[in-house]
């Protein structure tokens, strides 16, 4: 989410994308799932570069962190077991529920206490950096 406020939609979507491949290519081993869902981060990453454009602060973070984690979930969670690997649809929504549960604690936790910290951090980051090309071109 800072990520997407600070330097925009096409860098949210790749640091979304690549993260969860490189988590799949560590952790599971790569595979259709990881289209699907590497897709879906990357797209969040996205949708928060505009949520972001104007707000700011820890409210609205926890807000998109339920948003994007309830749609994440019910894309992911609801689609990848029945469509490829023949799971009823029941059986994924019914497994889906107590880690959609799990995965808004940590990720509203996540948002309210690190997201405005690595904001800070990143939009200073990047006044540092245009303060160093502004010198160069400069000088």
């Amino acid at each position: 989410m800072p990520f997407g406020k600070v330097y925009g939609g096409l860098y949210a979507f790749t640091f979304g994308f690549f993260s969860i491949v490189l988590f799949d290519a560590v952790t599971s081993g790569l595979g259709i799932w990881t289209l699907v869902t590497a897709l879906a981060y990357g797209s969040l990453g996205l949708g928060a570069s505009y949520f972001f454009k104007n707000r700011s602060g820890w409210k609205n973070y926890a807000v998109y962190a339920v948003m994007a984690t309830i749609l994440y979930d019910a894309i992911t969670g609801l689609t990848i077991g029945p469509l490829f690997f023949h799971q009823s649809f029941l059986v994924s929504l019914v497994g889906q529920i107590p880690f959609t549960a799990l995965h808004l604690l940590g990720n509203v936790s996540f948002a309210i206490v690190l997201s405005p910290v690595i904001e800070k951090w990143v939009a200073r980051e990047e006044r540092s950096v245009v303060r160093v090309e502004k010198v160069v071109l400069v000088s």
